[in-house]
């Protein structure tokens, strides 16, 4: 299986998984970032598809079908979402069924969206935790393929919280990207 990862950030995920000698083919970014830079250092190729808009005239629909038609051109076979934050139209789902990865800092269903970890600190729970999962159209309500939990400490921050999250994530997504790559399928 040709692998890609998708990125949007520092790319400290991405890192990991080159790190750990995960075949990766591609790094697909959104927007210039440290992610292309981490690309360089493992000497994996990437491509920036660059998102022209932020505002209300964005084109999901066209920035997804150009998104497309560079995983199809370099045979990507499985995706994983490395923190990045475009959301998709629905045709990338449908031409990747079941074979995008994506990993969420907290145990899902609980706390979709962006502000996971502020928002579990916020609710007062005494465990959160990552989830590596699939994704679909809806954001972070796809199937759960992993997770583990994280206790919250009396004396947490959401940085010093979303730290101990972050050193289960990158574990837990090499781990289970591992896994689906030995056996040539997500399932």
């Amino acid at each position: 299986m040709r692998l890609a990862v998708l990125a949007s950030g520092s790319g400290t995920i991405l890192d990991a998984i080159c790190s750990a000698g995960i075949p990766v083919a591609l790094v697909v970014a959104d927007r210039p970032c440290g992610a292309l830079d981490v690309a360089a250092s493992h000497r994996v190729e990437s491509e920036l598809v660059e998102r022209k808009s932020y505002a209300k005239d964005f084109d999901r629909d066209g920035y997804t079908a150009e998104l497309i038609g560079v995983l199809r051109g370099w045979d990507i076979d499985l995706v994983a979402m490395a923190g990045f934050g475009t959301i998709l139209g629905k045709d990338l789902f449908e031409a990747f069924p079941e074979r995008i990865l994506n990993t969420h800092p907290a145990l899902l269903p609980s706390f979709p969206g962006w502000h996971a970890v502020d928002d579990a600190l916020a609710y007062g729970v005494k465990v959160t935790g990552c989830t590596v999962h699939l994704a679909t159209e809806e954001v972070d309500a796809g199937p759960i393929l992993a997770q583990e939990a994280v206790p919250v400490l009396d004396d947490d921050t959401v940085e010093t919280l979303h730290e101990r999250i972050k050193g289960v994530e990158r574990r837990l997504y090499i781990q289970t990207i591992s896994e689906i790559l030995e056996r040539g399928s997500v399932r």
